[in-house]
C-alpha cells in the first residue's frame, strides 16, 4: 500500500488507515477476539496506519489497539492519539457508558485542554497501549474549548514534537471551519477532518482544505461514509447520515450518486472512500473497522479503480460541487 507523508514531518501513512473507535465497543459489543483479527487483518492488508483515542470505550481501543500491535515491529507502524479528554474515576457509575460505548462506566471523561492535561493524557495513552511513543497526536473535539487548546495544548504539543517525542501534531473535530483556524493560527501540522469533505459534503471546499493547501499542511479524512449512508451500493431507507437518521432528500442524492457509479463501473462506497483523496492536501483516508470481514472488504474497496470520468460525470450533473479538483 503506498504511503503519502505528512507534510514538513518524517511522519509517513499509508493510504489506508485503521479506525479503532469500534474495536472500543462503539454502539455495540465487539469480542477481544474480533477486535485483534481485525487488527491484524488491517496488517496484512498493508495498512501500517492505526488510529484510536482515549474516549474510545473509556480506553479499551488503546489497550486492545496497543496490545495487538506489540508483536509488530515499532517502526513499521504508526500509531495516533488523542489529548483533551482525561479520564478520571467515576464517583455516580450507572453501570454503562452513557456515550455511545458498550464499557463499564467506572471511568468518565473530562475535558481538559490544559499543558499539564495534555502531558497525563499522553503518559495515560502510553500506559494504556503499552506502547513507547505516539507518531501523531490530535487535540479531540475542542469546539467549545478553542483558547484553551489553541494557547495551552498545542503550545504543548508542538514542544514534544520539536524535541522529537512526537513526530506530527493537530486537531479533529467534525467541523471544518475551526480547524482551518487550527492550520493557519496554530503550529499544527495536520488535521483530521471527519465527515466535511465526502461525496454529500464537500463544505471543507470553503475553508480548510484551501488553508492546508496554501499552507503546505495536510489532512487525513474520516466519516467518508456520513455515519453509514454512502457505505451501501444502494442507500437504503432508515440509513443514518451525520449520526441521525437520513433526511428523503439526502437519501435521494446518494442514490443518484450510486447511479452514476454503476454507469462507470465503480460502486458507492468504493467512491466514497477515493474521494476524498482527490484533493491534494489529503494524505489518508481511516475508516473504522471491527472484525476481520469489514477490514478485508474496506481494503478491496480502497484497490477498486475509480476512473477520473466519475468525478466529472458527478460535476456535470451537480452531484458534486464544480470546484472539487479534477483528480490526485
Amino acid at each position: 500500500m503506498q504511503r503519502r507523508k505528512i507534510h514538513n514531518t518524517r511522519v509517513e501513512l499509508t493510504e489506508l488507515g485503521f479506525g479503532a473507535a469500534v474495536i472500543g465497543n462503539l454502539y455495540r459489543t465487539t469480542s477481544a477476539e474480533d477486535a485483534s483479527a481485525a487488527v491484524h487483518a488491517a496488517w496484512d492488508a498493508g495498512i501500517r496506519y492505526f488510529d484510536t483515542a482515549p474516549h474510545y470505550g473509556l480506553g479499551l481501543s488503546e489497550h486492545r489497539l496497543g496490545a495487538a500491535l506489540r508483536e509488530h515491529p515499532r517502526d513499521d507502524y504508526v500509531v495516533s492519539s488523542k489529548v483533551g479528554r482525561l479520564l478520571v474515576p467515576n464517583e455516580q457509575p450507572r453501570g454503562v457508558d452513557s456515550d455511545g460505548f458498550v464499557v463499564r462506566d467506572d471511568l468518565r471523561r473530562q475535558w481538559d485542554f490544559s499543558r499539564d492535561g495534555v502531558l497525563r493524557s499522553i503518559e495515560d495513552s502510553l500506559r494504556r497501549t503499552g506502547l513507547d511513543r505516539l507518531d501523531i497526536v490530535y487535540l479531540h473535539d475542542p469546539d467549545d474549548h478553542w483558547r484553551q487548546a489553541a494557547e495551552e495544548a498545542m503550545p504543548t504539543l508542538a514542544e514534544l514534537r520539536d524535541q522529537g517525542v512526537i513526530g506530527a501534531i493537530g486537531a479533529g473535530m467534525n467541523q471544518s471551519a475551526m480547524l482551518a483556524r487550527f492550520l493557519r493560527e496554530t503550529a499544527a501540522d495536520v488535521v483530521m477532518l471527519a465527515g466535511r469533505y465526502t461525496l454529500l459534503d464537500q463544505s471543507a471546499l470553503d475553508d480548510v482544505l484551501p488553508a492546508a493547501y496554501e499552507l503546505g499542511k495536510s489532512v487525513v479524512a474520516v466519516g467518508v461514509f456520513n455515519s453509514g449512508l454512502l457505505s451501501l451500493n444502494r442507500p437504503a431507507e432508515g440509513m443514518k447520515y451525520d449520526y441521525q437518521e437520513a433526511p428523503p432528500e439526502l437519501i435521494a442524492r446518494a442514490r443518484a450518486i450510486a447511479e452514476v457509479c454503476e454507469a462507470h463501473g465503480t460502486t458507492l462506497p468504493a467512491a466514497a472512500i477515493a474521494f476524498p483523496a482527490t484533493h491534494p492536501s489529503t494524505v489518508n483516508v481511516t475508516l473504522g473497522m471491527r472484525d476481520r470481514a469489514q477490514v478485508t472488504r474496506n481494503a478491496e474497496l480502497h484497490r477498486s479503480t475509480i476512473p477520473q470520468a466519475l468525478w466529472d460525470d458527478l460535476r456535470c450533473q451537480g452531484l458534486i460541487r464544480p470546484d472539487v479538483p479534477s483528480g490526485s
